[in-house]
């Protein structure tokens, strides 16, 4: 045999065994089969090339490539979701819908999800012939999650109430498998949710009955989406300055609407509810939130093809959520019933921002779980440094923290599905009334943090593949960006949690500490939870020190305090979860170390700042001058 004969056998030998079985990509590059000018290709270069093995040549790019996370079925992958249901809703018909889903989403849904995101909504103004006809056109991934939506009851599951106080966290641990695979779609069904909550809490007469019947039905061919249409220029949180949108009332009893609506969300709705201001006969209207009315509108088209009494001004270009079409509009006579009393608007929202700000925080967990899902399935697919990610202890800190921080969201947007669930039912007590009016706006605004911090943490357990467009890793950060801001940004939500405590005499705080001592009480017994529950105990009593010191203070006080105080009742109420949820029969050593992982933080951040001076009286104006760049005034 010839050198150039064992040279060529021996290369062959050590090609097959890495390539036999391997499908070579067809990526067409720059052949390398012609020598550079000046250059002489060696013989070994030669006899590769001739077998066809040249590792880097012609339309090959090497034999590695990094395998993707896996997405399997949520519900299966979900050991706390699964535990938490298996003590509370112990049904089989439930567990066996769920895992249905779970397994559904993983293998149909997830690629929708995927083309919604790769195929967003675009607007056409004007068809062929000049004539206006504003047509919001989306994938066909979108309307298929519409007809998905109904026929898995994902609204329709919280007004069945086929297991009463529980149904709404049966709808909900729905939701927060179909979240993160949904393409956004779980923002219209938040809406649509909010809408059948005020029109069943108003009553469900003519002509929102029809309405009513189709935003609840599991039949796709009736089912419909409301939109949500709130927000004008002045601004967003503050409707009661900030609506100027006017109701002309008509000879029929109905309405029409003239206004400017700067954010519409899900603008591809069949219907919307919407604040606007009555008129009276001389043209006037009364200022603040005692001028709004709350009005139900359906958006359709006239013969002419037209929206009636609607002009779509352009879709929003946003950082996330760009599955969804949100869009400027022009009411221009849009037809409309008043729905609420008038003046009564604002009061008549309550319960839609109830619900919605649940759907946020279920989206919020929801993100939160997927993106540790996938890193962890990732880490026993990924090398680097000559072992597998999940091998590496600092690796798997990181996720475990992640995780801890999952779990106590999980149990505490459920805990707030449950209690929706008893008011529903009319099973709640008083307690269970304060602690849901109170924990709405402390669980929104909590958990949309939370997702940011670790839905971005989770993108760096990819590395450089978690920027990557394609692999729709980055979408699920830019779109948890989202759940901090709608529905009342963290500042908003602080001040309206002291709005809470202030409007309740404080009632709502004494349930708050007598829950947390029930669920301490119960775990008392349990030592390997003592280290948690003596840290829950002690930020327990410390933030009840600062609630009676501060309620001797000046108001400013407590609105320099408002967004520590709502962050502490979110830390202490999600400690004693844990430690609740560790403690009952069937929990796991994951639970119990969950637990006390958790209690490891500061629990009442208020009280540790407040220490610091942070409240102090004098800090507003030496905010600003930092901010501002200014002289401080003496």
């Amino acid at each position: 045999m010839s050198v150039c004969s064992a040279l060529l056998n021996r290369h062959l030998a050590v090609r097959c065994r890495a390539w036999w079985g391997v499908p070579r990509p067809l990526v067409h590059i720059r052949s390398a089969s012609v020598a550079e000018p000046g250059t002489q290709r060696s013989d070994e270069e030669s006899l590769w090339e001739a077998g066809g093995y040249l590792p880097f040549s012609g339309a090959k790019i090497g034999s590695f490539f990094q395998e993707q996370p896996v997405l399997k079925n949520p519900f299966l992958e979900d050991a706390l979701l699964r535990g938490y249901l298996r003590r509370h809703l112990p049904e089989e018909a439930v567990s066996s819908d769920l895992c249905a889903f779970g397994e559904r989403v993983a293998n149909e849904v997830d690629g929708w999800g995927r083309e919604c995101e790769v195929t967003p909504p675009r607007l056409v103004h004007f068809d062929p012939w000049g004539r206006r006809v504003d047509h919001i056109v989306t994938s066909q991934a979108w309307k298929r999650m519409k007809d998905l939506s109904a026929e898995e009851g994902l609204v329709a599951i919280g007004y069945e109430r086929l297991y009463e106080e529980w149904s709404r966290v049966y709808q909900m641990s729905k939701l927060y498998i179909f979240s993160p695979s949904s393409g956004l779609y779980t923002c219209p069904l938040a809406m649509t949710d909010g809408a059948a909550k005020v029109i069943q809490s108003t009553g469900d007469s003519w002509p929102v009955e029809e309405a009513y019947s189709r935003l609840t039905t599991r039949q796709p061919q009736r089912f419909w989406t409301s939109g949500q249409w709130m927000t004008e220029r002045q601004g967003g949180s503050d409707v009661a300055s900030g609506t100027e949108t006017l109701a002309v009332s008509q000879t029929d009893g109905s309405y029409k609407l003239h206004g400017f609506k700067w954010f519409t969300s899900a603008t591809d709705a069949d219907m919307t509810l919407t604040l606007a201001r009555i008129q009276d006969r001389t043209g006037a209207t009364t200022p603040g939130s005692r001028g709004l009315s709350l009005f139900y509108a359906e958006v359709c088209r006239g013969e002419d093809g037209r929206l009636k009494g609607i002009e779509v001004q352009r879709l929003k270009d946003k950082l996330g959520t760009r599955q969804m079409p949100t869009a400027e509009l022009l009411l221009d006579g849009l037809p409309a019933h008043k729905l609420s009393e008038e003046g009564r608007g604002v009061a008549s929202i309550a319960n839609m921002l109830t619900v919605t700000r649940i759907h946020n925080s279920v989206s919020a967990a929801a993100a939160m779980r997927r993106v540790v899902q996938l890193a962890r399935d990732y880490a026993t697919r990924r090398t680097a440094f000559g072992k597998l990610l999940k091998e590496h202890p600092l690796h798997m800190q990181t996720l475990a923290r992640m995780e801890v921080e999952t779990r106590g969201a999980f149990l505490l947007v459920m805990d707030v599905c449950r209690l929706l669930g008893r008011e529903e039912s009319k099973m709640a007590s008083s307690l269970d009334t304060h602690l849901l009016r109170l924990l709405t706006p402390v669980v929104k605004l909590y958990t949309g943090k939370q997702a940011v911090a670790v839905v971005s943490e989770g993108l760096e357990s990819f590395g450089g593949q978690g920027y990557i467009e394609d692999t729709g890793l980055p979408a699920m950060l830019r779109d948890a960006q989202v759940l901090s801001i709608w529905e009342g940004t963290t500042n908003v939500l602080s001040l309206d949690v002291l709005r809470c405590v202030a409007r309740s005499s404080g009632m709502v705080l004494h349930a708050y500490f007598s829950h947390i001592k029930s669920l301490l009480s119960g775990a008392s017994g349990v030592s390997s939870l003592a280290p948690a529950i003596t840290a829950v105990d002690a930020a327990l009593s410390e933030l009840k020190d600062f609630v009676q010191v501060a309620a001797t203070t000046e108001p400013g006080y407590l609105e320099l305090a408002a967004r520590d105080l709502a962050y502490s009742l979110a830390r202490i109420y999600t400690g004693a979860l844990l430690i609740d949820h560790a403690c009952w029969t069937g929990a796991s050593p994951s639970d119990t170390y969950a637990a006390l992982r958790w209690c490891e933080k500061d629990l009442c951040p208020v009280v540790t700042k407040q220490r610091r001076g942070c409240y102090d009286p004098n800090s507003p104006p030496l905010d600003a001058a930092l901010v501002y760049d200014q002289p401080i005034q003496d």
